[in-house]
């Protein structure tokens, strides 16, 4: 930090990439507490995605930065829409995160925990039929029965809401039940809007890449709309031309 840098904002200029255990004092929250925290990536002129999915508009250092969030968190959350696009695998962090999940009282590995209305889910998709603990898919009443036995084989499903999900009543499960309290959410845009509107965003890491995208790309967020939330900036992290920005609610006593 520096003297012209605002109160209370860490300012850190580095050099990327950066090796995780530098990162995760910055990033760190009490254990046992519990929070909902958003990690995204997004070109300068707001998009998305490239193509399709974000994983053109990550760098190095925003993967590993995606590695070390997972290991800090009880439990990874994302929308089946992301699930498919992205070809998501198995939640499996390497074996330095996993003994320093160990020796930090977690579980020693993140469980998946997926968001889906509709149950469009493949079972023998990497991240549910390679997944080192038994994911977890949240869903309505208004879900297709078949499917809903089908998912059910690889994953415990859980029934919120009559036409659509109830992510408060859900997260309290996921708290109550599987002791799943520091959640990542990794999208996509439906999920967190979601999220936003039931007011159960406490953190966004959000990751500014340096492209300009060009018109057509969606923003990170979608769905309906939610009241505004107030953010404070912790941290800002300049690395190969990337911005880290880490993001709390303004009224947040908990750090």
């Amino acid at each position: 930090m520096t003297a012209s840098d605002p109160p209370g904002l860490t300012m850190l200029p580095v050099a990327a990439p950066v090796d995780a255990a530098d990162l995760l004092p910055l990033y760190a929250v009490p254990r046992g507490r519990s929070l909902v925290r958003t990690m995204f990536v997004a070109s300068l002129d707001g998009a998305a995605e490239i193509g399709g999915t974000s994983a053109g508009l990550g760098g190095a250092m925003d993967r590993q930065l995606i590695g070390m969030l997972r290991a800090a968190a009880d439990g990874v959350l994302v929308g089946a829409g992301t699930l498919r696009r992205e070809n998501y695998r198995a939640v499996r962090p390497l074996s330095a995160r996993r003994e320093w999940r160990l020796s930090a009282g977690f579980a020693e590995y993140p469980r998946l925990v997926v968001v889906s209305g509709s149950l469009d889910l493949d079972p023998a998709q990497a991240a549910f039929a390679n997944a080192p603990v038994r994911p977890v898919v949240i869903t309505s009443a208004a879900a297709d029965g078949g499917r809903r036995a089908a998912i059910g084989e690889v994953a415990d499903v859980l029934v919120h809401g009559k036409t659509g999900v109830d992510l408060t009543a859900a997260l309290a499960q996921l708290r109550a039940d599987y002791g799943l309290g520091h959640l990542l959410c990794e999208g996509g845009p439906a999920l967190f809007g979601a999220l936003h509107a039931a007011g159960l965003v406490d953190e966004v890491c959000l990751t500014i890449s340096p492209l300009l995208a060009g018109a057509g790309a969606g923003r990170i967020i979608g769905g309906p709309a939610g009241e505004l939330t107030r953010m404070k900036l912790r941290h800002a992290i300049a690395a190969d031309s990337y911005l880290f920005l880490r993001y709390t609610r303004e009224d947040d006593a908990g750090e």
